[in-house]
């Protein structure tokens, strides 16, 4: 147990330590003024935003702060690069953040009755953006939403072409009584 934590330690020191990545002079100037390793100052920032996301005022913005911006940034710095992958994996991440939105929506009193929801909420957002192979958009998307979508995809196609042919309708005898 020990040496995964170590492993994992190390792993965590060596992106924080990443020369290509923007947060690096943000670390390299706190290091310098605290003389505190920035693998430490990393876990005192998530501790706080953890105890913030389960005690603080605007928990909520927060959690979505965190669930929106960073994969909007690199959502559209994927966009910008000539590779499928990271294009499908960001999409997969919008459609599990999309779906989320959709059942927390339709289902708001779960945040009064889970006990540190934001916080959970926000664990979740991490783990579905994480860059490993199976980050949590993968195995939601694959083991729910895809078998779902594919069983229901045609009446949901059906629905939607219905629903589009009737707008169309409506808005064509609105347009033919303003303009006679």
């Amino acid at each position: 147990m020990a040496n995964k934590i170590e492993e994992y330690r190390q792993s965590l020191d060596k992106a924080l330590n990443d020369n290509t990545k923007p947060w690096n002079q943000l670390f390299q100037v706190v290091e310098d003024k605290t003389n505190v390793p920035r693998v430490y100052v990393f876990l005192g920032g998530v501790a706080i935003i953890a105890l913030y996301l389960a005690f603080g005022y605007a928990a909520q913005l927060l959690c979505n702060l965190i669930g929106v911006a960073y994969p909007a940034y690199i959502s559209m710095k994927a966009l910008e690069t000539r590779s499928k992958e990271d294009d499908t994996r960001w999409l997969t991440y919008w459609v599990i953040f999309g779906v989320l939105s959709v059942v927390e929506y339709f289902s708001g009193f779960l945040v009064s009755i889970i006990p540190f929801y934001w916080l959970l909420k926000c664990v979740f957002h991490i783990w579905c953006m994480i860059p490993i192979e199976n980050n949590g958009s993968t195995v939601m998307y694959y083991k729910v939403i895809r078998p779902y979508f594919l069983k229901h995809e045609a009446a949901a196609d059906d629905l939607i072409n219905k629903a589009f042919g009737q707008a169309k309708d409506v808005a064509g005898s609105v347009f033919n009584k303003k303009s006679s």
